[in-house]
């Protein structure tokens, strides 16, 4: 077996530090999310039920994730006041070996699931053959695991600025940052 056929033990990927980053692998979780909520809600004019929102769709967001196999969160705000922040939510979906389909098998699929708005196109980034989805604010990668064991799914939104911004270019690039170890 060659090393590319290993299944990785981890993964490592570069993050912005004023990112904020959320593990969902611990109970805390849902204490640290609030505290990014209040830390950015607090001084910046943000009615309570506005803070209140975004607190419960970032819980929501979170607790659907766990269900799918979530490991991180990290949140950005882009602007102070904004309603919802930039976020990367890292999940991963493992099958049994061999058995994860290949990245154009997947793009089929996930093209059939799709609604039109989305594009989706098979790349090869560094860390091997990717599925990626685009629409107007949110930015899929399905990164095919090493021994075919799976694949981890970064997941991009941007509800302010959109994908086609500095933003969704900061969110590629961070994808491409991303490495097996």
């Amino acid at each position: 077996m060659s090393v590319t056929d290993q299944a990785p033990s981890d993964y490592r990927l570069l993050v912005p530090r004023d990112w904020f980053r959320v593990d969902l692998t611990h109970e805390r979780w849902r204490r640290q999310l609030k505290t990014f909520v209040d830390k950015e809600s607090e001084g910046s004019r943000v009615p309570a039920e506005v803070a209140r929102n975004v607190w419960a769709t970032l819980r929501n967001t979170a607790e659907g994730s766990l269900a799918q196999g979530g490991l991180e969160f990290f949140l950005k705000t882009e602007s102070p006041g904004s309603a919802l922040p930039a976020s990367l939510l890292i999940s991963l979906v493992m099958t049994p070996r061999g058995l994860a389909p290949t990245p154009d098998d997947f793009a089929s699929e996930l093209t059939r699931r799709m609604d039109s708005d989305a594009e989706v196109d098979v790349r090869v980034l560094p860390a091997g053959g990717t599925v990626r989805a685009i629409t107007r604010t949110a930015m899929d990668y399905h990164v095919c695991m090493p021994g075919g064991v799976g694949y981890l799914h970064l997941a991009f939104s941007m509800p302010l600025s959109g994908t086609d911004s500095p933003m969704g270019d900061l969110c590629d690039a961070m994808a491409h940052s991303l490495r097996w170890i």
